[in-house]
């Protein structure tokens, strides 16, 4: 039988006579600052994870109260699956709540695509080519970033009635792909990662710009494009003045952001009168549900794309 030898623990050199490392930073000045941010993590976590909990409980348990800390002693799948008959049974035939999840699908997932084909090779213009009124375009750029939605959206309007298609998914789609802050990362991407020494060269070697940008360029620009689908899905995901000045005449076409307003307008809680007509009951469980249900896709797209995103915090950081 081979015997193997076992070496015996090495003693490393501590601090403080020879103290363990975990033991000795466990000073009185590091224990408050744990406390203190274990404490205003609970104030943040808290409340959501009560929210949570409230899809998954029944409306009698809300209604008394039941259920103990936050609720967690109400929380079961049969309520789930109750307030999930209630909240996909809304509509003249029902299944509206789904249509409107793929409808958000459909205009924050093609203005994301739309958003990342037309920012790298702006971002890229920007960066590494010299034409009339460059600086011009970037101070424009700059300019719409900042500027309120809400001031875009009846121009945006007017164009979008003039060619007959309100009620439409595509110009919504069509007008998320126009994602300013996705040009301007594009364009810090390419300024601190694309050297301008190596743009001359390929220009000396016979390459044209287009050549440069699609076999230099766009290889080494997929954290910029996952970033920039990323900021692009969630910006098309979470508006709402846009689909709602756009699709609001079409129920069917309708995106989840302005259904949660219908069904928060269709419950008895907050209106008695429009309710009282329906045949599904919407209460706190079920209103949480939706809620819950429409954050799952920017849940998994954070996911999907953290390791980019921690990657990319330091774009811009550096000047090349």
């Amino acid at each position: 039988m081979t015997q193997v030898a076992v070496r015996p623990p090495v003693d490393r050199p501590t601090r403080n006579g020879g103290r363990p490392r975990g033991v000795e930073t466990w000073s009185a000045g590091r224990l408050a600052r744990v406390v203190t941010m274990l404490f205003v993590a609970a104030i943040f976590a808290l409340p959501v994870l009560g929210f949570i909990a409230m899809a998954f409980r029944s409306n009698d348990g809300v209604a008394a109260g039941d259920g103990g800390f936050l609720g967690l002693g109400d929380v079961s799948l049969d309520n789930a699956r109750y307030s999930w008959s209630q909240v996909n049974g809304f509509g003249p035939d029902g299944g509206l709540f789904t249509r409107w999840m793929l409808n958000s699908l459909v205009v924050a997932g093609g203005g994301a695509v739309l958003a990342v084909l037309a920012a790298l090779p702006a971002g890229y213009a920007m960066a590494r080519l010299r034409f009339r009124l460059r600086r011009a375009v970037l101070l424009v750029t700059l300019v719409t970033m900042v500027m309120p939605n809400t001031v875009l959206v009846i121009p945006l309007f007017l164009e979008v009635n003039a060619v007959g298609a309100v009620g439409e998914l595509w110009p919504v789609a069509l007008i998320m792909g126009f994602f300013p802050f996705g040009v301007y990362l594009s364009y810090i991407h390419f300024m601190t990662t694309m050297p301008r020494e190596l743009v001359e060269a390929a220009r000396i070697d016979g390459l044209t710009e287009t050549a440069i940008f699609w076999r230099i360029g766009l290889p080494i620009s997929k954290q910029a494009a996952v970033l920039v689908t990323f900021f692009a899905f969630v910006a098309n995901w979470t508006n709402f003045f846009l689909p709602l000045a756009l699709l609001s005449s079409v129920q069917d076409n309708q995106t989840v952001s302005i259904g949660l307003q219908q069904l928060i307008g269709a419950s008895p809680l907050f209106n008695p009168t429009v309710a009282a007509g329906l045949d599904v009951k919407l209460y706190m469980p079920q209103l949480a549900l939706a809620t819950f249900i429409s954050m799952l896709p920017l849940l998994a797209v954070f996911l999907g794309a953290q390791k980019f995103l921690i990657r990319g915090e330091t774009v811009g950081a550096v000047k090349g």
